[in-house]
């Protein structure tokens, strides 16, 4: 299935997330960090707001089959690299985590950067994330 978006947005900043379930790891990006969808074809999805793209790409077969993702999500933090997405609440973006498969640590594990808060937590597969909320 090929989907496109209507609107071009100019590439500003991105990253790519490797996935078993495309599917189900791109809902959640585009549900907590409110990124659209604006371009699918069969095993990817380009999520993109004015600042920020996010390129869900499905694990090569040989490399998926070695990776097991339990119920609930193990976290791999023995990762070298975390991505960081703004939030407009980390209250709201907490929820949403957990309808769509992943978590956020409780609000005791929210802590202030740069006078933002933020909170670390994993997707659907454990993978590794940070939200932050913007206060300004």
């Amino acid at each position: 299935m090929r989907e496109r978006a209507e609107i071009q947005i100019p590439f500003v900043a991105g990253a790519v997330v490797y996935a078993k379930d495309v599917e189900r790891v791109g809902h959640f990006y585009s549900q907590v960090a409110g990124l659209p969808v604006v371009h699918r074809e069969q095993g990817f999805q380009v999520l993109q707001s004015a600042a920020c793209q996010l390129v869900v790409v499905a694990t090569a077969p040989a490399i998926a089959a070695q990776i097991t993702v339990e119920s609930p999500p193990v976290r791999r933090e023995d990762t070298a690299v975390k991505l960081c997405l703004a939030v407009s609440s980390i209250e709201v973006a907490r929820a949403v985590a957990a309808k769509c498969g992943g978590e956020l640590n409780g609000p005791q594990g929210e802590w202030e950067f740069q006078g933002d808060p933020v909170c670390d937590g994993h997707d659907p597969e454990g993978n590794v994330i940070q939200v932050r909320a913007s206060v300004l």
